[in-house]
This record gives C-alpha cells, structure tokens and sequence, in this order.
C-alpha cells in the first residue's frame, strides 16, 4: 500500500542517515562520503510528493566529508558549494562566507575576495532584507581582505622607498590608498554593531595609526572596551592598553585599563606589568592593589612555574617585611589562601623539581614560602638546604633573611 510504501521509505532514510553519521564518527570518510550519495539518492527518489530541498544537513555533513576526504581537492569543493548556493537561497550567504573561510585556509586569497565580491551582489527579494546579518559578515570579511591589500601595498612602499629620482612609486601608493577606502568604509560599518569583532577592529586602528588619525583611533578602542551594548571582551582592554602605551600616555591612563583587564581576567599575562606599574606608585592604595594583584595571578595554574611572577611577589613581600609596615597586606591575602596554597604552591615534591628545573624560580618561591609559612616550611628548607650545600651566596642569605625575619610568619598565620 501506498502508506507502507512511505513507511518503509521513511525507515530506509533513516538507517542510511544513521550509517552516515557512524561513519563519520570513525573518521570513515570514504565510507561517509558513499552513504551521504545514497541518502541524497533516496531524496530524489522520495516518492511521498512532500517538497523535499537540500537540507542544511546534507551542506554541513558534505563539506566535513570533503575537508577530510583523502581524495577530496579544491576543483570538487568549489563545485559542491556552487550547487549548495544555487539550491539553498536561505542559505545562500552563509554558504558563500564558508566557501570563503575554505579558499582562504588554502591561500587563495583572490578567489575568496571574488567569491565575497559576488555575494555582495547578491539579491533574491525579501530574503536580501531577512539576510542582513550575514551580509554585513559578507562586507565585513571583503573589508578584511582590502586591509590585506592595503598592508601588501604599504611594505611595498615602506621596503622600496624612493625612487632613484626622488619621487615615490605613486601607482603603489594610489593602489594602498584605494584599499584603505575600501577597507574603511566595511570595516567602521562592522565595529559599530555590539559583537566581538577583535580582528576587524586591530586592523581598522592599524590604518588609522599610519595615516596619524590617533584621535580616531583612540574613540574606536574606547567605544570597544567600555560600550555597555557590547559583550565583556577581555582583547577589547589589552588593544586600549596597547595602544595608549604606544602613544606615550600617562601611566593613570594605563592602570586604568588595566584595572579593568584584571577585574575581567586577574590571570591575564599583563598583570606582570600592571603589578610593576602599581609597586612603583607613591600612592598606598596602589601598592596594596599591586599585591591583590601579583596573588591572585598566582591562584592560577598557568602561573605556577613563572618566574617574574613569584619574582614580583617576592620583591613585595620583602619591602614589606623590611619595612615592618602594611603587614596587615600579606594577612588579608595569605589568610583565604593558607588552606591550599601550601600543596599547590609549596610542597616538597614542588620544591625538588623547581630546583633541579629552575634555580631561579625556587630561590624566588623559597623566599614567599618562608616568609608565609615560616623557616620549617618544607618548601624553604629543602630549597635553603640544597642552595647553601651548592656554596651558592644568594641561598645563605635568604636563609638568614627568613631565619631572622620568622616572627612575621607568626603575625601573619594569626
């Protein structure tokens, strides 16, 4: 009958999907690539008159098999997508921006402007206006493309220089221009909507710096860190910073951004520098920031074996300690860290690999311990032990210094 014939039908689409999707799972990509041809086969055949069209699946399931096929070339891609633009309209942009992102991992830069060039010309009624989204992408990564133009033509300029007779090469020079108008106009368009566009933005301030418009540059990276419209970006704080540090200003204004970095990623690799710039302040509130900061970095994993960080600490705690002043600092912070630091930081499986890793790291490390956890800390006195064994001076007088300065460990544990 005609409804178990449909059944039967609907049963054998779902196996053969069912087998592709194994296939795939078991990177089987000869094996996917012959189910994903019967199951586009039986929807040909699909006999139930229901308006079958070429599923988003069959676009995402062919261009995975085909990025991994070991016979799959460049010729065969650019067909398969071809035909997903021509029976896919609702999908006809996001498939031109794939297609793209695939000739530009595969260096053929041309074909993806030309390919982008295309799709911005595209139009189908009310499904232009429903697309917009996705055309503003279209435009953007066009912009994108200029730029690479623009920055070709610039070390073209930059490496030739002059001419022998005096005059710049202007066929160059006119070239870089046109790119930096075409590449301006996409890539302002694109910032100005809320989103993370960390690329589109570094490359927009990169040619606006050249040509000297700093002020412009300065409102676009200001408009992209602190806009409230715009998802918490942590880059978005690192350009401004990076950016005002080119530009001379003012270490109130650095701070300022990186205040923001700290609270948004405390284990961000520029706290180094933000913990540098707030030790050398002469204002309290600062220094007391500095040490927030230097201790809340070393929570992290990724820190655990840096150098310049436990360096940082160290320094620190050390004027502290000398200073007899502001120990209340090392409490405040030792005191939600006493119950853990001691294993993740300081045990003497630690203390035994530092020093056969990195002397300089378990002279640093050895230093903090002592001082938070006093001269029979295991980490310190296997560190002091072996440095002092080595005859090395910097290790004996660490020893003295925490030997001497151990009254400080008992004010700080509480």
């Amino acid at each position: 009958s005609s409804h178990e014939h449909k059944l039967n039908f609907k049963k054998s689409k779902e196996a053969c999907l069912s087998y592709l999707q194994d296939a795939m799972l078991q990177k089987q990509w000869k094996r996917a690539a012959e189910f994903l041809t019967f199951y586009v086969e039986s929807l040909e055949k699909d006999y139930s008159r229901e308006p079958v069209g070429p599923s988003e699946m069959i676009w995402r399931i062919g261009t995975e098999i085909l990025c991994h096929h070991s016979r799959s070339n460049m010729k065969e891609f650019n067909c398969f997508m071809e035909q997903m633009k021509t029976l896919g309209v609702k999908r006809y942009l996001k498939v031109c921006l794939e297609h793209v992102f695939h000739l530009l991992c595969n260096g053929q830069i041309d074909e993806a402007y030309q390919n982008l060039s295309l799709a911005e010309s595209w139009r189908f009624g009310e499904q232009t206006a429903i697309q917009d989204k996705e055309m503003k992408l279209i435009q953007a990564y066009r912009g994108l493309l200029d730029y690479y133009n623009w920055s070709k033509q610039k070390n073209i300029l930059l490496e030739h220089g002059k001419c022998a007779d005096g005059f710049a090469d202007l066929s160059v020079e006119q070239e870089m221009h046109s790119c930096f108008r075409k590449a301006a106009v996409n890539l302002k368009e694109i910032i100005k909507i809320p989103g993370v566009w960390d690329l589109f933005v570094k490359c927009y301030v990169d040619m606006l710096e050249f040509y000297g418009d700093h002020n412009e540059a300065c409102q676009v990276l200001n408009e992209y860190a602190y806009n409230s419209k715009f998802p918490a970006n942590p880059n978005a704080h690192v350009y401004l910073y990076q950016f005002l540090k080119r530009q001379g200003e003012s270490k109130k204004s650095l701070i300022s951004a990186l205040k923001i970095l700290h609270d948004i990623v405390p284990s961000h690799e520029l706290m180094i520098d933000f913990n540098t710039m707030l030790q050398k302040s002469k204002k309290r509130k600062k220094r007391r920031l500095g040490l927030e900061v230097i201790f809340a970095a070393l929570d992290y994993a990724g820190w655990k074996e840096n150098v310049k960080a436990w360096s940082c600490l160290a320094r620190q705690v050390k004027q502290i300690v000398i200073a007899e002043k502001h120990l209340d600092w090392i409490k405040q912070e030792w005191s939600s860290r006493k119950d853990w630091w001691p294993a993740f930081h300081f045990s003497r499986y630690l203390a035994k690999r530092n020093w056969q890793e990195n002397k300089s790291l378990s002279y640093e490390k050895a230093l903090v311990a002592g001082i938070l956890l006093g001269k029979d800390c295991k980490y310190f006195k296997y560190v002091s032990h072996q440095g002092c064994k080595a005859q090395v001076k910097k290790f004996r007088m660490l020893k003295k210094f925490v030997n001497r300065h151990n009254p400080v460990y008992l004010r700080i544990s509480g």
